[in-house]
């Protein structure tokens, strides 16, 4: 999950180079790039691109690319910081979802470091409380959306190959935004070619090892890795345009990872102490002998 994080925050550099171009036609380059590099992928390994469970294959594609479309247009109408700091609702609402969806419990403690990663985004961020209620609604709607997609990749677990899953999100995101790419080209120019193939290349990895890891491991701890991304995002900011923030942002910072760090270790704790010890073989065979 972190090299998945990493990988969705270098894409984000990369869409930030080209900010010219509408946002459905970054969309469509991407959805193209990652449906072919899934399908050569798969013949190459000579697996079944169409899979066999298609309920939560297409869900997991359509929700994906609803929370994808939402968050790009909240990206044009809301300021940077407050349509990101709404999609890190996402993580929580995975949660949610995930305790209907998938049957998993979170653990109490998990909700106050799940709140604390929130806090530091917000001390980070920043959030302008001049936005209109419908873009902040759908900026809300969108974290949902990813909620929903990220329990569908959860219930493939051990049923579908991680390509597969990623194969389907592209695959309804193509159409849809090549269907609004008619009425709003812009043809890309010079380097917006390179920038737009290593945004594809790099969502290809990120979605293949952020779904190995939805697949691995439970969602609350998954899920929360997520707030690793505005470390990214911040670092990657100043790095490539020299975007500066405040002193307060290192507090924000530090408590996103401390809730990401203390939740991690709540959950390594909570596993040793539920884990039932096994017996030794010497007092398994002295218990058969007696018996």
């Amino acid at each position: 999950m972190l090299i998945s994080t990493f990988c969705f925050a270098l894409m984000n550099v990369c869409v930030k180079l080209l900010k010219h171009l509408p946002a459905m036609e970054i969309i469509l380059f991407r959805s193209a790039m990652s449906v072919l590099l899934s399908y050569l992928t798969l013949r190459a390994l000579r697996i079944r691109p169409w899979g066999s469970n298609h309920f939560f294959l297409i869900a997991r594609g359509t929700t994906g690319a609803m929370a994808l479309m939402l968050y790009f247009f909240t990206l044009q109408r809301m300021p940077l910081a407050t349509a990101v700091t709404v999609q890190y609702l996402a993580p929580i609402f995975t949660a949610i979802i995930g305790i209907f969806v998938v049957k998993e419990r979170v653990l109490p403690w998990q909700w106050a470091f799940f709140l604390l990663s929130f806090a530091g985004v917000l001390w980070a961020e920043g959030v302008d409380t001049r936005v209109e209620p419908m873009w902040l609604g759908l900026g809300v709607l969108s974290a949902v959306f990813s909620g929903f997609s990220y329990n569908s990749i959860r219930r493939l677990k051990g049923k579908e190959h991680p390509l597969v899953v990623v194969f389907y999100f592209p695959m309804v995101a193509l159409p849809i935004s090549a269907a609004f790419c008619l009425f709003n080209w812009q043809t890309p120019q010079g380097l917006d070619w390179l920038w737009l193939v290593l945004t594809g290349v790099l969502t290809q990895g990120a979605q293949v090892y952020m779904t190995k890891a939805y697949q691995a491991e439970r969602l609350a701890s998954v899920a929360n890795l997520n707030y690793i991304g505005i470390l990214y995002a911040l670092g990657l900011g100043y790095a490539f345009f020299g975007e500066a923030f405040p002193p307060g942002a290192y507090v924000g910072m530090a408590l996103v990872l401390a809730g990401v760090l203390l939740n991690s270790w709540y959950l390594a704790r909570h596993a040793r102490h539920t884990q039932a010890p096994t017996p030794e073989p010497d007092a398994i065979e002295g218990e058969a002998v007696r018996t």
